[in-house]
């Protein structure tokens, strides 16, 4: 018998999506595609767009170009500029939510707690603040930029002035006049510090270790070329195309770190283009490879650095006191404002929720090593269970939209697999999960991301969790086909228990069809 009690209220439906960022809302919209309405999406938040709902810090937006970020079946020919900025992607989620009618499927305020798999039933148990419900199939797409991370910092209980993550920006707090520390140097600071450090009365930048930091190329379309991509459908397709190819060569120097000579040089013309001072410019140059963390683009960023009322120190932060941040260097730097911009809990992605599989194994627990699946879609011990931009999906080079299409054609493709078979359960071997692991990560050793930094792309144990070995366009080719004999079907104990045949491949079909795919669409 299962453990798991059920309420009375409990309610039931087919599948349940957890988050309504774009890979929640591109796999409802796969499901209604294909005649599968019986879903919810479970949204702790009021909205629907995930991190672009919840970034809204000054100066955020995107450094993927914007057609590319996008899904491939539903371009969006007006974008102003090359990238994208938040409120326009938040607009653009909103437009195709309302497009495809998925609002009355989003129970906004669930906040998912728990889900529990009943081993006798073959369904899901999900627990949330705003009631229960059972699923036979969990397809979760929280992400991974979904959790802001704060640093335990000794005494930051005991700061005194206002204090915020970036991803929680406070829109009524005022700068101006104000001594202000912004802790981290990742992607949202090198956005939002040009923003803040002109009112500030004085801005101290604490990093740890510098970024590389490129040119951004973000000229506003034309009115000429924006009605031309509007209208002149195969241009902005060949437009989207060219982006994806030139992504793609790019993404190859990451898998021989020495052809990262030129992105190097590169990057220290850009900081000497805007920094004069040399102890500034050897501060604010890293001493890695670049690639190996994140590349980050900003034409601002420099000389907001190079500006009279800004400071950088490069000493660890020991103490925070009630006005002030002490460092290892025996600094004490007066600080009115604190604004983290020390990125999301990417290590930790499968203790968010309590998601516990079969024989009582607690994801959390299992990825306590290092997060691992199979395709970054099925995990072993967890069936009818799925994610989208699971472990190993993540790209250094190209659009996160683009592998999670690639994501959920895999799920749309078991879904249908399981309802061909007559089955009530589905999973992925352990020997065939395992086998897959070792290949990426034997494929990872000799990347970029194995050269010896410290980044969200991997866990503390050294893993490289996050971070697909390919391109873009092999992992799309890795999910174009279900290769049945690396899973295992199964039925409910009342029916008999007994596990199912596999076939060997399924090429997609019927409802995997409808995933609409092409490689640099």
């Amino acid at each position: 018998m299962s453990q798991y009690a059920v309420s009375g209220d409990s309610q039931y439906v087919r599948i349940a999506i957890l988050g309504s960022g774009f890979a929640g809302l591109c796999m409802a919209i796969k499901l209604k595609q294909a005649g599968l309405t019986d879903f919810l999406i479970l949204e702790r938040a009021d909205a629907v767009g995930g991190t672009w709902r919840d970034n809204t810090y000054p100066g955020c937006e995107c450094d993927v170009p914007s057609h590319l970020y996008s899904y491939s079946f539903e371009p969006e020919p007006s974008w102003p500029r090359p990238f994208a900025a938040q409120r326009d992607i938040r607009a653009y989620i909103d437009r195709v939510a309302d497009k495809y009618d998925l609002l009355p499927y989003v129970r906004f305020g669930h906040n998912v707690e728990e889900c529990v798999y009943d081993e006798d039933q073959c369904r899901w148990h999900v627990r949330t603040n705003a009631g229960a419900i059972t699923a036979d199939v969990v397809v979760a797409g929280f992400g991974g930029l979904s959790n802001p991370l704060i640093p335990d910092f000794p005494g930051l209980d005991r700061f005194q002035g206002a204090r915020f993550h970036s991803a929680q920006w406070d829109h009524n707090h005022d700068f101006s006049g104000e001594r202000v520390a912004v802790i981290g140097s990742g992607a949202s600071t090198i956005q939002f510090l040009p923003q803040i450090a002109p009112s500030s009365h004085h801005l101290t930048l604490f990093q740890r270790t510098p970024s590389w930091v490129m040119p951004k190329r973000n000229k506003p379309f034309t009115r000429l070329q924006r009605w031309l991509f509007r209208f002149m459908p195969f241009l902005r397709q060949f437009y989207r195309g060219q982006i994806f190819l030139g992504l793609e060569a790019a993404g190859m120097a990451f898998r021989r770190p020495g052809w990262m000579n030129m992105a190097r040089r590169a990057g220290i013309r850009h900081i000497k283009q805007h920094i004069r001072d040399p102890e500034l410019q050897k501060l604010m140059t890293p001493h890695y490879t670049p690639g190996c963390k994140r590349i980050l683009l900003s034409n601002d960023f420099y000389p907001a650095i190079a500006r009279e009322n800004v400071s950088v120190t490069s000493s660890a932060i020991e103490e925070i006191r009630e006005h002030s941040i002490v460092t290892a260097d025996g600094c004490e730097h007066a600080v009115d404002t604190i604004v983290f911009g020390t990125g999301f809990d990417v290590a930790n992605m499968g203790s968010r929720q309590r998601i516990v599989g079969r024989d009582g194994v607690v994801l959390g627990d299992l990825w306590e090593q290092g997060a691992e699946a199979y395709l970054g879609t099925m995990v072993a011990g967890f069936p009818n269970f799925f994610l989208l931009g699971g472990p190993n999906s993540g790209l250094g080079h190209n659009s996160i939209i683009f592998m999670l299409e690639g994501a959920v054609r895999q799920t749309m493709m078991a879904l249908e697999h399981m309802e061909k078979s007559g089955a009530d359960s589905l999973e992925v071997k352990p020997e065939a999960q395992r086998r897959y692991n070792e290949e990426v990560q034997a494929k990872l050793a000799t990347t970029v991301w194995a050269t010896g930094c410290e980044s969200y792309y991997k866990h503390p144990t050294g893993k490289i969790i996050a971070i697909w070995p390919g391109s873009a366009a092999s992992y799309r080719r890795a999910t174009a086909k279900l290769r049945t004999g690396d899973l295992v079907l199964g039925e409910r104990k009342a029916h008999g228990g007994r596990a199912l045949p596999a076939d060997t491949t399924t090429e997609s079909s019927t409802l995997a069809a409808r995933v609409q795919e092409s490689v640099g669409a």
